[in-house]
């Protein structure tokens, strides 16, 4: 099926926002599992600043029985890079139009034995366009087997598309995912890619749709099957400790957050990332 630009766009945008119905949905589900109370998403819009046209919607639980903090954030914004930005995203050099479409996830957890969770995909069109995004897990406690079962399932998926995707795309996690000042990584991994144009844009679409599908599954199985562990504060300290170490890195280094703060993205949207509590 042969596609034109805008009817790209329409299809990867429908899809962002028909993931965040999914996810949104299925958290909801998972507190109940846990509290017994009907515990909804906040939803609140904005509409993008500056030159820039467009906006989303961001979604938040805060407070509940299994998510003391989880945002799902989806954004649809168009406009023209800054001289500097546009240096630095390819196909923006001499022609600083640009449109982009995605979601992001950032889930923090009460108990300290379940593991916070990212996940984003986006759409970027410049002079040139591409899919990107991923997902990682951040554990404060280890499990080995949680761990395995992250990776497999995600593996899984890359070799349906193709049977590189797994290997190229977790070594760009663990290389992105990394703390220099530290030099320790962000956590246990998983997968992360940009740029991704393989001159299939079906075939790159259907990849990121799959990945998503598959940060439903995993993050679901893995927050249910830890949810009810007992935990003591000797375990919510760790907690705290890590969550710092991704306030570092999301302040330092994260692209999404240098993107938000370049394309006047909602301020509220683009920090739904930071925990509630830290501790350094």
């Amino acid at each position: 099926m042969n596609l034109n630009l805008q009817e790209k766009k329409i299809i990867a945008k429908n899809w962002f926002e028909t993931l965040r119905n999914s996810i949104c949905r299925e958290f909801e589900s998972i507190e109940y599992l846990k509290s017994k109370k009907k515990i909804f998403f906040k939803k609140k819009k904005w509409i993008a600043g500056g030159s820039s046209k467009g906006g989303g919607t961001f979604a938040l639980i805060e407070n509940g029985s299994v998510f003391e903090k989880v945002g799902v954030n989806i954004s649809t914004v168009s406009g023209k890079f800054n001289k500097e930005f546009r240096k630095k995203i390819p196909g923006a050099l001499h022609n600083p139009n640009f449109w982009a479409s995605g979601i992001s996830i950032v889930a923090h957890m009460q108990n300290p034995k379940v593991p916070a969770f990212h996940f984003n995909t986006r759409f970027i069109v410049t002079s040139r366009s591409w899919f990107g995004g991923g997902m990682d897990m951040t554990p404060c406690i280890k499990e080995l087997n949680q761990k395995r079962y992250f990776h497999n399932e995600i593996k899984k998926t890359c070799d349906l598309h193709n049977k590189n995707y797994y290997s190229q795309h977790k070594k760009n996690c663990d290389q992105y995912f990394y703390l220099p000042h530290r030099q320790e990584p962000r956590g246990d991994g998983g997968i992360f890619y940009d740029y991704l144009n393989s001159n299939s844009w079906n075939k790159d679409f259907n990849y990121t749709r799959d990945v998503g599908m598959t940060f439903l599954k995993a993050s679901s199985k893995i927050i249910q099957k830890k949810m009810f562990l007992k935990w003591n504060e000797r375990d919510k300290e760790k907690q705290l400790i890590k969550r710092g170490r991704y306030v570092e890195f999301n302040l330092l280094y994260d692209r999404g957050t240098k993107f938000g703060l370049n394309t006047n993205g909602n301020i509220e949207a683009i920090f739904m990332s930071l925990p509630p509590l830290a501790k350094w």
